[in-house]
């Protein structure tokens, strides 16, 4: 027996703990080439099918390494108060980002994230007109698309269109200003050839997922990203949740200055928005816009 073959089960470990580590530090410096969106999200919008590069592995390759991401969350310690951000009023000021309005005036920012179309927004859209309600919908690049004589409703209506990118990605994993700034013009340039006008520059992250480096890009480009205080599960359309459900949510937890999230693919919401709308109305909140948000900052 040779003793090349008494060594054998070491050869065997140190070539298999050498491809673990190995692996796992070239998985972290060379990041996928790209990430394919989902068909739908876990915040309900329906993506592209196609692919959204995230960082290029020419040049350095540690250049490439990303940032942790964040994911926008929210503790809720006092009925009425407003909730306590992943990151405070002056964290996000400092990025012209917003989750909510430092007032004790019932002032309510109302928003919809628009991933697609199925039947539920001109329910909405009259709810809003009833209440004179001017609302900001985040749109998708296939919103825009499939959708263009809705989106001419809603500018009719003084509402103001946001963006929401093209593919809907998980923003946080795009290193490159490049391809972060794609996903935003692809939107700013399908708006521009529905309505003829430049787009508002306001941006949400989708399903709330950010950086600081993303914060960044964004101000750069001239925008202002706006998270929420207050949102609910409503964008599971096989288990939508019930009027009871819905009102113990965004009744017991509406707050002066809130930015409310809702979708405009829920049919709960299509259902309740125009007794919701009275119900904050009869505790005393009025409406206002993010353009005036921004404004008044």
């Amino acid at each position: 027996m040779s003793r090349l073959h008494n060594y054998k089960p070491l050869i065997l470990l140190f070539f298999f703990s050498f491809c673990f580590f190995a692996g796992g530090q070239i998985a972290r410096i060379f990041p996928p080439a790209s990430v394919r969106t989902d068909d739908k999200s876990p915040s309900g919008n329906v993506a592209s099918s196609g692919t959204v590069p995230t960082a290029s592995t020419s040049g350095n390759p540690l250049s490439t390494i990303l940032p942790a991401a964040e994911n926008w969350g929210l503790s809720f310690q006092e009925e009425g108060k407003v909730p306590v951000g992943n990151a405070s009023f002056d964290e996000l000021q400092q990025y012209h980002a917003y989750y909510a309005q430092k007032t004790d005036k019932k002032v309510i920012y109302l928003t919809f994230d628009c991933g697609y179309e199925n039947g539920n927004t001109p329910a909405i859209l009259n709810a809003l007109k009833q209440h004179n309600v001017q609302a900001t919908f985040f749109v998708v690049g296939n919103f825009l698309r499939d959708n263009p004589e809705l989106v001419k409703q809603m500018l009719k209506g003084g509402h103001t269109i946001g963006n929401h990118t093209f593919h809907h990605p998980d923003m946080s994993q795009i290193a490159t200003k490049e391809t972060f700034s794609r996903e935003l013009k692809s939107v700013e340039a399908l708006y521009k050839d529905i309505t003829g006008k430049s787009m508002t520059r306001f941006y949400r992250p989708p399903q709330g997922k950010y950086s600081t480096e993303n914060l960044q890009m964004a101000k750069d480009m001239g925008y202002h990203t706006f998270f929420w205080s207050l949102a609910y599960v409503d964008w599971l359309a096989d288990a939508q949740p019930s009027k009871e459900e819905a009102f113990d949510k965004l009744l017991g937890r509406i707050h002066p200055g809130a930015i409310v999230l809702l979708h405009n693919t829920s049919r709960t919401n299509s259902e309740i928005l125009d007794e919701l709308l009275a119900k904050w109305e009869e505790m005393g909140y009025t409406f206002s816009t993010l353009k005036k948000l921004v404004r008044n900052t």
